[in-house]
């Protein structure tokens, strides 16, 4: 972490701070909170049950929202959270800050920005598989960890590729992952040609992960997100992107009101720029 005070400073934005020291590998993770103050991860996830949500959040989408409010009834409901305090976390890692010329400092605070409403704590990381990141949060407590995910995430932790620099594989991925009390909530996705609901318990992995899948399945460490909203699982995040760089009005009903608002105040993720190329410049 670091914090520079005094009037010498007063133009900095600590955010952008915290994001230097991970591009530039000083640190691993770097967390703020909703109003921009940087703080030791330590101070905040210390010995407390920790939901997070993982995304580029480019731009969040009632989607996002969804699946977040669909996590946390579930999390304060596990038996093992009773009395505590959860911490809602919100991560992005570096693999969905980079684009094509390098971290864009604007793109990153247009997100700081419309994320911070949400009142969540912001960590940036370069752990981009999720057994990096839970064996991070690991370091700091001991208590639950929840990990919510869409369908098409938990799709991709059962690809062995990933898995390649580990001399143990998948097994020794999720055996690092699962260790302890760790759960990952799954949000379901509707099959674009036939309509039908793919939910956790209905997923199908390869042959022979079928049985670990299972494993994982009834001893409840992947469990189907209940009580979502139907109308979010047709929403396609690349239609809102395209949406808000043409500014066709069809991206507005996929993102919260407020958000709409922001994006277009701030001109952000482009907002505009392929109906109006002068707004780019």
């Amino acid at each position: 972490m670091v914090k520079m005070t005094g009037p010498a400073f007063g133009g900095i934005d600590h955010r952008l701070t915290a994001l230097k020291l991970v591009e530039f590998g000083l640190t691993r993770a770097a967390m703020f909170t909703s109003n921009g103050e940087v703080v030791q991860p330590a101070e905040v996830l210390h010995k407390r049950p920790i939901l997070v949500e993982r995304g580029s959040f480019r731009p969040p989408s009632k989607v996002h929202l969804d699946m977040l409010q669909c996590a946390q009834a579930h999390f304060v409901q596990e038996p093992q959270n009773e009395g505590e305090d959860p911490l809602v976390l919100l991560e992005m890692n570096m693999k969905q800050l980079v684009g094509k010329v390098g971290v864009d400092s604007r793109d990153f605070l247009d997100r700081a920005d419309i994320l911070a409403p949400f009142g969540h704590p912001i960590l940036i990381s370069n752990y981009y598989r999720s057994y990096r990141l839970a064996s991070y949060l690991f370091h700091y407590t001991n208590k639950m960890i929840g990990l919510v995910m869409g369908l098409p995430n938990l799709q991709e932790l059962f690809e062995e590729k990933y898995y390649t620099d580990l001399s143990g594989g998948i097994l020794e991925s999720f055996g690092r992952m699962f260790k302890n009390d760790l759960k990952v909530y799954v949000y379901p996705t509707r099959h674009k040609k036939t309509g039908t609901t793919i939910t956790a318990e209905t997923l199908h992995v390869a042959d022979h992960l079928r049985h670990l899948y299972r494993h994982l399945a009834e001893n409840r460490q992947i469990e189907s997100l209940r009580g979502y909203n139907q109308d979010c699982l047709q929403m396609n995040h690349h239609a809102i992107r395209e949406g808000i760089l043409r500014d066709n009005g069809e991206w507005e009903a996929l993102v919260p009101p407020d958000i709409v608002e922001a994006i277009k105040l701030r001109r952000a993720f482009g907002f505009g720029t392929e109906s109006n190329p002068d707004a780019a410049s």
